[in-house]
């Protein structure tokens, strides 16, 4: 991939990665998105007793991992395989699979320009970075003509570039629902109540933001209106059970 996040991913974060060693006990990994190197725990494989370690991982074969642990001075991070659902997992899959597909847009971009494709990515990600949530994400908006990529401020010849690379090769969603999720918990881990809450709505296929001041906006991108008024229904009501049913309060608005 050539997006490279600076730093150490967070506590709870899912992070796409590479099995690079499987050990007795252990299995160590490379996270494509920070360069960096972690460790899953045999118990933190699967859920019970393992006889072989091999029957669930592979060298070289990409996962989906939970971040349950980090040690900045020791630059140790500690993984999860188990605590992945199936949901969350194939919601990761699906977004390194779209910014994949930005980033095979940014290389063409840049054979055509003879230049590198990381230069021209670091350029590109540099511009969009705060105002989009992927490169993916800014790329879509463009195809659907809700900015345009002159607006970035690049040189003219890679902006006129990009643009056509990005109305040929990206396809906008028919459908994109949208809504307000506004949680409170009143729990003394409230913090872990509300992730619970967000992985609840996550679960059922819904793209979940922070907002500010308790409030998240849930997104949906459906083929129709239909499906998408499913999965946005399913997703906030989740969240909102799962916080009122541990004491707190939670409310849903669609836009």
């Amino acid at each position: 991939m050539l997006l490279k996040k600076k730093g150490f991913p967070e506590d709870n974060e899912l992070v796409f990665c590479t099995v690079t060693s499987v050990q007795s006990h252990s299995v160590f990994v490379k996270l494509g998105e920070y360069g960096l190197s972690g460790m899953i725990h045999i118990s933190e494989v699967a859920p019970g007793r393992i006889r072989n370690i091999r029957d669930f991982v592979v060298e070289n074969k990409p996962a989906v991992c939970k971040v349950i642990g980090v040690n900045k001075d020791r630059g140790h991070i500690d993984l999860s395989l188990r605590r992945v659902t199936e949901g969350l997992r194939r919601a990761k899959l699906n977004e390194v699979k779209q910014e994949q597909k930005a980033e095979k847009i940014v290389e063409l971009v840049a054979k055509q320009l003879s230049v590198q494709p990381q230069q021209l990515y670091d350029q590109v990600y540099e511009k969009i970075s705060g105002r989009f949530p992927s490169l993916f994400e800014a790329f879509t908006v463009m195809a659907k003509g809700d900015a345009a990529v002159s607006d970035l401020g690049l040189p003219k010849e890679v902006s006129d570039k990009l643009s056509d690379a990005v109305m040929q090769r990206i396809k906008p969603p028919i459908v994109e629902l949208k809504g307000k999720l506004t949680l409170a918990s009143y729990d003394p881990d409230g913090v872990s109540v509300v992730k619970e809450a967000l992985n609840a709505a996550l679960q059922h296929g819904a793209l979940v933001s922070y907002l500010g001041a308790g409030t998240y906006l849930v997104k949906v991108v459906a083929e129709n209106y239909k499906a998408g008024e499913q999965v946005i229904g399913r997703a906030s009501s989740a969240a909102v059970s799962l916080i009122e049913g541990k004491g707190g309060e939670g409310s849903f608005v669609k836009a």
